[in-house]
This record gives C-alpha cells, structure tokens and sequence, in this order.
C-alpha cells in the first residue's frame, strides 16, 4: 500500500489547528497551488526538526471541485461534494473548501508557524475560509464536559478503518474527510440534569461508561451513531478537537474513512432524516455552521499532483 500522509492514523495530539483554503481563479492558479501542497511534508520535515517530541504532523486534503481542476483524468472513486441535510428544525449546512489542511502536534506554535509558512508560500492564489485552532480540553473531553472520541478505532484497526486499499488501488493509502464545525449552546446544556445530558449522550459523564440498554435512549448520541451491520460496527478514524472563546466555541469534527457513505450514514441518523422517527438528542444543544468533504491523498500521489 502506498505510504499514507502522517497524520491520519496517529492517535490526536494535544493541540490542532484547521485551515480550509478557497483557491482564486482554480485554472489559472492550479498548478502553482498543487506545487506547493506537494511541498508541505518536506516543509513539515523542517520545522519538526526543531522539536522532535512535539510530533509535527500535517495532511492536505483536496475538495471535490478542485481535484478535477488538479488531476481532472484521475479521481478517487467516491470523492464528491457534502449534501446538506434539513430536518425538524436542524440543519447540517454544506460550505466546501478546496484545500483543508489539518495541523497537529503537542505545540501550539509549531502549528502555527506551518499555517502560517503554507499560506504565505501560497500568495495570492488562496483566500482562508476558515482558521479553527482545537485544544485539548481536560482529559479529553468535549466542551459538553464528555469524554469525546470513545469509539475510535485502537492500534492497526485505524488505518485499516481510515485508508483505502485494493478496493481503489490507484488512490490506496489515501483517505476520505469528512468536516462539520458545530458551535454548542453551552448555556442551554448547562442548565439542563445530568441525567438529562447523559441520557443526550449515553454515556456516563464521570468516566464514560455507556449506558445499559434498560435506561439508554434510542436518540441519545451514541445510539444514533454506533451503527452495526452484518455484525461488524461501522467505523471512522476520528480527530475532533474542542475550539473557542468565551463568545462562541463548539467542536471541529473531522473523520478519516476508506468510505464517506460511513460518516454520511451516521450524520442522516443524528439529524433524523433515517426513517425511522427519531434524531440524536445531542443536536438539540448544538447547531453545524459548515460541513464539507475533501481527500487525502497518499505521499505518492500529492507528489505526484505537484509536478502537474
């Protein structure tokens, strides 16, 4: 399998920062823009040097609009555009991006300063869209005060949920992303039992131990997105991190899969658009301003893209 870029199958660090990038004028300005994308591991390699134990890492992603301008003969079999989600009063919005890059590492700085260097060196061909730096909030929890990433996959099973393989052998190695930045009403969830919030989520707050099936809601989150089929639970590689200030802060989801029909399936039962009657209650305290799709590419294959 192709090598797969360094920071999808790692476990989350202490600190992220996502950048999503619209490109001005994408034929003009393709080539010069995928020159620099295919640049950043050799960039990361440098300023990781400065810190070793800070595990620097970076993955550039591509939106579906701008993959065709880029390697309009080559594309990922089920790469395309997030379809926006209306339901009872929730919306999970579709706003795109053309390039996501998703920095992490144990240093603040360091993030910043391969935002900051991948930017520059991009000019005028790229406007930011969105700027979301994500912290590790406790002991890993969600700003809701829930351990957030229970289910992730452990050990091998991550890249084996996250990277494409023989199914798509041009693309193997790489990865489908799929992002939403939620913005919390953190005052309306505060106010609410804690037994009310652990029913929202399923999970006990103190130590995240799910809750038996006598007393877990069928709309609690965990409910509506722990989905079995075939007797195998549906996964995705997740690299969520809390975001905010004191006027406004939520979450940034981002997940890493082989497929999007995974992530997508999950989305339309917490939104409630399954059929069945039933929405995650967890959307009740929580609201998505963006939502977009992207891929990752393999190291192969980013090099590849930058020599046009």
């Amino acid at each position: 399998m192709s090598e797969s870029q360094a920071g999808i199958v790692p476990e989350p660090s202490q600190h992220a920062r996502f950048v999503i990038l619209r490109v001005n004028d994408a034929v003009r300005n393709a080539a010069p823009v995928a020159r620099v994308l295919a640049g950043v591991p050799g960039l990361v390699a440098k300023i990781a040097a400065l810190d070793r134990r800070s595990r620097l890492a970076c993955t550039v992603s591509v939106g579906p609009e701008f993959w065709d301008v880029i390697s309009p003969q080559r594309r990922p079999k089920g790469l395309r555009q997030f379809t926006p989600i209306e339901a009872g009063g929730r919306r999970a919005p579709s706003t795109g991006g053309d390039v996501l890059l998703h920095i992490l590492s144990q240093r603040v700085d360091l993030n910043f300063e391969i935002a900051a260097r991948i930017v520059n060196q991009l000019g005028d061909t790229v406007k930011v869209d969105q700027d979301v730096v994500g912290f590790r909030y406790l002991d890993g929890r969600d700003l809701t005060g829930f351990i957030d990433g229970t289910e992730n996959p452990k050990g091998k099973e991550r890249a084996k949920v996250a990277l494409i393989g023989k199914e798509d052998p041009d693309f193997a190695g790489g990865s489908y992303v799929f992002t939403q930045r939620y913005v919390h009403d953190l005052k309306k969830w505060g106010s609410i039992p804690l037994g009310e919030q652990e029913g929202a989520i399923g999970r006990r707050k103190r130590d995240s131990k799910e809750l038996s099936d006598k007393v877990k809601p069928p709309s609690a989150h965990i409910s509506r997105v722990v989905i079995e089929e075939n007797g195998e639970e549906l996964e995705i590689v997740r690299h969520s991190f809390p975001y905010g200030t004191v006027n406004e802060a939520g979450l940034f989801f981002i997940a890493y899969s082989k497929t999007l029909d995974i992530p997508e399936r999950m989305l339309r039962r917490m939104m409630g658009v399954e059929g069945d009657g039933l929405h995650d209650h967890l959307m009740d305290f929580t609201q998505a301003v963006t939502g977009a799709h992207f891929f990752a590419p393999s190291l192969r294959v980013l090099k590849a893209l930058g020599k046009g």
